[in-house]
């Protein structure tokens, strides 16, 4: 059943763009959030996504997940739910293709070295970034700068994970320019974006997990959302071979979280009362989201996955090299601003040069990375291509 029409989005009652341009003409009939998602989609940041970690550094293999197949499964699983409830598809697809943008190299190993970097600046934060990165960093267009976004694409890329109450840097300098309303929730796209990003990463980290030999299907069938799939898949299936049994795992559990969300959604709608998109940013909390029972599986799952692999003792050795690798590039540029290419270079003011420093690595895939290390600090044991 889908939602009533007045809780999605709908592109005639957006409010717009900062710079105003026609929805019509040469470039074909689209409205403002498919022209928002096609803009993602040809972004160079959306490109660069493809050479930069999603959760194994310089993985020995070519199928394990990288940022860009990761968003590209994210993007499925959202339109799925918002084709359900009725809900704006473009904005939502828009959104999971987005909201990893900011990234910078070696996912978040390279996150909390890019942080502490630039502590004395402000720090780094890569949701911020995403924003930075479609409203400055991005520069395809004469006469301004960024993609020139609608408002409702930056408000979901800045609150896709809830009301923001003590904004970074970067985040309070994109709501002084577009009043993003940091303090209320975001449309309920922006919250389909957000929790079909949890059900991607959950499941499909099970997946790289297995393939890496991080985790063994007897500690996986101890975690009570495994435990149940497991089950039902060999009580319909029987013995299956590993592989197959490992996609089917991976493929009903994230059928189940989707029906999940729909059900809880409906019925979270109902009893709210809310009946406007406005009375979903005023609600007392987020619209969409899982069941009490299945929550409790979801964060036992997270914590699993935290223990087995993103905590994993064997991956230890490769994120303290990439951690060194963007600890090293922060201090040459820091140290030497002669380094940055000339356009990446400020006016000399420490804290602008700091993160224009941090704009420049964060824009860096792994392997441009861990080339620019070598060529300024030295060696390295990382691969540069992959």
């Amino acid at each position: 059943m889908k939602l009533n029409p007045a809780l999605a989005v709908q592109p005639s009652l957006s409010r717009g763009r900062r710079h105003q341009e026609s929805d019509s003409g040469p470039r074909g009939p689209r409205d403002v959030f498919q022209r928002d998602r096609d803009r993602i989609i040809h972004s160079i940041a959306f490109r660069r996504l493809r050479h930069k970690t999603q959760v194994f550094v310089a993985p020995d293999g070519d199928h394990y997940r990288v940022r860009l197949t990761h968003s590209l499964e994210v993007a499925q699983i959202g339109r799925t739910i918002a084709r359900a409830l009725g809900l704006n598809e473009d904005l939502t697809e828009t959104l999971c293709l987005a909201h990893d943008l900011g990234h910078p190299p070696f996912g978040h190993a390279g996150e909390d070295a890019l942080q502490d970097a630039l502590a004395e600046a402000g720090g780094f934060d890569h949701n911020a970034h995403s924003i930075r990165l479609v409203t400055r960093l991005e520069t395809p267009y004469v006469g301004f700068d960024g993609l020139n976004l609608s408002w409702e694409a930056l408000e979901g890329l800045a609150k896709h994970n809830g009301p923001v109450a003590s904004p970074s840097w970067a985040l309070a300098e994109a709501d002084a320019d577009f009043d993003l309303r940091l303090g209320s929730w975001p449309s309920l796209e922006a919250q389909v974006a957000a929790i079909a990003d949890d059900i991607a990463y959950d499941n499909h980290d099970i997946d790289d997990g297995l393939r890496a030999g991080l985790l063994d299907t007897e500690s996986l069938r101890e975690v009570p959302l495994v435990a149940r799939h497991w089950g039902m898949i060999e009580e319909r299936c029987g013995t299956l071979a590993p592989d197959k049994m490992q996609r089917a795992l991976v493929r009903d559990q994230i059928g189940t979280m989707v029906a999940d969300v729909l059900e809880e959604t409906r019925r979270r709608i109902d009893a709210s009362g809310v009946e406007t998109v406005d009375d979903v940013r005023a609600a007392n909390g987020p619209l969409v989201g899982f069941s009490a029972g299945l929550a409790a599986e979801e964060r036992a799952l997270k914590r699993f996955l935290y223990d087995q692999v993103y905590n994993a003792p064997a991956l230890h050795p490769v994120r303290q090299q990439a951690q060194q690798v963007i600890a090293g590039l922060a201090k040459a540029y820091l140290d030497d601003p002669s380094l940055l290419p000339e356009d990446w270079r400020g006016s000399g003011d420490a804290v602008d040069h700091s993160r224009r420093v941090g704009d420049f690595i964060a824009g860096m895939t792994d392997p441009f990375a861990i080339a620019r290390y070598r060529a300024l600090v030295g060696p390295v044991d990382l691969p540069e291509r992959f």
